[in-house]
């Protein structure tokens, strides 16, 4: 079990490494296959596609006039996958039995869990009809494949055409944009999921203008912003305040009191963790984010540091910004410039 951020656990089958070696090894025979089958609107876990381009996708669709947004998420869609469905999914383009039978057995995989007391309890097994293991090598690809049949049934009713409006899918989270439509796009697709086995989440699925609000999807903030050097409104993406807060979290506790190792493996550490946000959060308007997350981690070095050498003082002129970035090593994020997109 592992904490999600909006609260609760989610539960992980992580597979033997028996079974990893030979989901992998059957990922890369059927990858392929089921991959010219997918959307193109499907961005999770695909060769060559990434939650960034989503994010692009995205925004550019908001700079085009789609601002009528329905932010929607799947309710435990993992775990409420039906075998039955599924599997029809699969055997569509697999004919071996062998694979199938395989792919079976990974779904009715029992996982080993502790419960509240400690002890272990088996969950899952034969009599399973519902979810892939979240953790197996394959479990990504299933999930595609059965999501797609909500895309696939999308195209075929010609709703982008008929009803200007779009949808961008990653995994379970997925939005739809439309010119006016949105609150009627939320109902249909309330149905069609029903019929799918699954649901929506109530309290994550929300239905926004974005012209005169804010959403966010994969990290990002969405929404009209005004530029504050001429006083128009722009369509910006930038990097959403739930993303800056758990960055500056995962920063407090790599340099938390207690850190007893050697300075560069810290800066090491911190550096990896810092290069990782920024090559992700590199999209829309990064000033103010980039400046925020700045601060706090030169304040969070430089008390580290006045602590660990027992300065009397709060360091500024002992520990400056530019001896962090310089000799100590900080790969301090530094603000970039911003890409405005005027409101439709």
């Amino acid at each position: 079990m592992i904490p999600k951020p909006s609260g609760g656990y989610r539960p992980l089958g992580i597979p033997t490494i028996l079974d990893r070696v030979i989901q992998t090894a059957a990922k890369l025979v059927i990858e392929p296959i089921f991959e010219a089958d997918l959307e193109p609107n499907v961005y999770g876990y695909r060769p060559k596609r990434s939650a960034l381009d989503a994010v692009q996708e995205v925004h550019e669709l908001l700079c085009q006039g789609y601002t009528d947004v329905v932010d929607a998420d799947l309710s435990k869609y993992f775990d409420t996958i039906p075998h039955n469905d599924l599997m029809k999914c699969v055997a569509r383009r697999i004919v071996d039995r062998n694979v199938l039978r395989l792919i079976k057995r990974w779904l009715k995989a029992p996982i080993q869990e502790q419960d509240r007391n400690g002890q272990g309890k088996r969950t899952g097994g034969r009599r399973n009809k519902l979810g892939t293991p979240q953790g197996g090598v394959i479990s990504p690809l299933m999930a595609n494949l059965y999501m797609n049949r909500f895309l696939k049934h999308w195209r075929i009713r010609r709703c982008s055409e008929a009803f200007c409006a779009r949808v961008i899918s990653y995994a379970d989270d997925f939005v739809i944009v439309s010119r006016g439509r949105a609150r009627q796009f939320l109902q249909w697709t309330q149905g069609v999921m029903g019929k799918l086995g699954l649901r929506l989440n109530k309290d994550k699925t929300v239905v926004r203008d974005a012209r005169k609000e804010q959403f966010d999807f994969l990290g990002y903030t969405f929404g009209s912003v005004w530029y504050k050097k001429t006083g128009e409104p722009y369509m910006g993406a930038s990097p959403s305040k739930k993303s800056i807060g758990r960055l500056k979290q995962k920063v407090r506790r790599t340099l938390r009191p207690s850190e007893k190792g050697a300075w560069p493996d810290v800066c090491a550490r911190l550096n990896a963790l810092l290069r990782g946000w920024c090559s992700y959060f590199c999209y829309g308007t990064t000033q103010i984010a980039y400046r925020a997350v700045e601060r706090n981690v030169y304040n969070r070095v430089r008390l580290f540091l006045v602590k660990r050498h027992k300065v009397h003082s709060q360091g500024i002129r002992r520990f400056p910004s530019e001896k962090a970035s310089g000799e100590l090593g900080v790969l301090l994020p530094r603000p970039m410039k911003t890409a405005a997109r005027r409101v439709p």
